[in-house]
């Protein structure tokens, strides 16, 4: 099983507290612009509603560890939307062969073809969403109270309460006596439901940014006995939205942005997150930690410990300050906001990221 996906059963053997590998390449999310719904939407899985019509689709999926590996076989797309009620998600999942088995709630529904939404509101890493459907509309729900490498726990008994989902399928379901052009997915997600974790108004305001991304999980599969089956011995592929940069969607940092818009569709315009670039510094000094307390038993007191780390912070920023205990860190960081206001931005050893006001401002 890649890290795509942890077992609960990794989780409780310790995964995650150890050394974990870096994401390659710089973190570079992709944004999108959510705009409310001009009307009522059905939640049926039929995306030619008018609702839809003003929605803009998102780039298609890449593989997982981005666009220098191989361009996924089949198109995947997503578009979005919302109102006071709902965040609304619909994808257009081209697939040749559709296929779905499993039927019982809260299933592992990885295990076959799925499609999965990951949902941080307040982007600190922390207390995020999951939500997995399969072709059958079967759904698994979980709430991750940290990522896997920092010890999860998943808490899979954790249900979004009110949730919506609708599937249609572009040909016949299980069927592989004939092709297919594949099948798409309404998901709608209560703001109430969301209010429980976000720590963030539900529903947001204008302009607000929450942290999101798709996966799409793909075996490749032959036909035994008039039916699908895995092909033995074969690793699944993973599509997202927003390239992770390694095989786990469990890096909330490397999700894209979500920015909601009460303006007219097309007519806001996203934008850039302008601490990024200290986002970035910020987790680079996370995994460096990781790697140094891997080998030294303890976290290093300093930036100057870990070694060279290529850190691009902005000029009007603090240097970077480490408080180390024996079972933990913090990495901080001052400067001034577009805004003029001054912000200390935080990362702790499990990984939780934040901004607050600067008291030493």
């Amino acid at each position: 099983m890649t890290l795509c996906c942890y077992s609960f059963a990794a989780v409780v053997l310790g995964m995650g507290l150890g050394q974990i590998k870096e994401p390659a390449g710089p973190l570079s999310p992709f944004g999108y612009v959510c705009y409310r719904a001009s009307g009522q939407i059905g939640v049926d899985g039929d995306l030619g509603d008018d609702a839809w019509m003003g929605a803009p689709w998102t780039a298609e999926f890449v593989d997982i560890e981005g666009a220098a590996k191989p361009k996924p076989r089949f198109r995947t797309r997503v578009k979005m939307l919302w109102d006071d009620n709902c965040l609304y998600v619909g994808a257009e999942i081209e697939e040749p062969h559709v296929w779905a088995t499993l039927t019982e709630r809260d299933s592992v529904i990885f295990h076959a073809n799925d499609f999965e939404v990951f949902l941080d509101p307040d982007g600190d890493n922390h207390l995020y969403a999951e939500i997995e459907v399969n072709a059958l509309g079967t759904v698994w729900d979980l709430l991750l109270v940290k990522p896997y490498r920092d010890g999860g726990p998943a808490v899979n008994g954790w249900d979004v309460a009110g949730l919506k989902v609708g599937v249609r399928v572009n040909g016949t379901l299980n069927d592989p006596s004939d092709t297919d052009r594949g099948w798409s997915v309404e998901i709608a997600i209560p703001w109430k439901a969301l209010a429980e974790v976000a720590g963030r108004p539900c529903p947001p305001r204008h302009g607000d940014q929450w942290r999101i991304n798709f996966s799409r999980v793909q075996w490749e599969t032959r036909i035994e006995g008039g039916r699908y089956e895995k092909v033995p011995n074969k690793p699944e592929d993973n599509w997202v939205w927003s390239p992770q940069g390694v095989i786990d969607m469990h890096r909330p940092e490397r999700w894209g942005y979500l920015q909601f818009s009460t303006m007219a569709p097309g007519s806001d315009v996203f934008r850039s997150d302008p601490g990024l670039p200290i986002r970035e510094a910020l987790h680079k000094v996370y995994y460096a930690q990781r790697a140094y307390r891997e080998k030294h038993g303890r976290f290093a007191e300093s930036l100057q410990a870990l070694g060279s780390l290529d850190l691009k912070l902005p000029q009007e920023c603090s240097p970077i300050r480490i408080q180390a205990t024996d079972s933990g860190f913090e990495a901080s960081v001052s400067w001034k906001a577009p805004d003029g206001k001054p912000i200390a931005c935080r990362i702790r050893g499990d990984s939780r990221y934040w901004e607050e006001p600067d008291p030493g401002s």
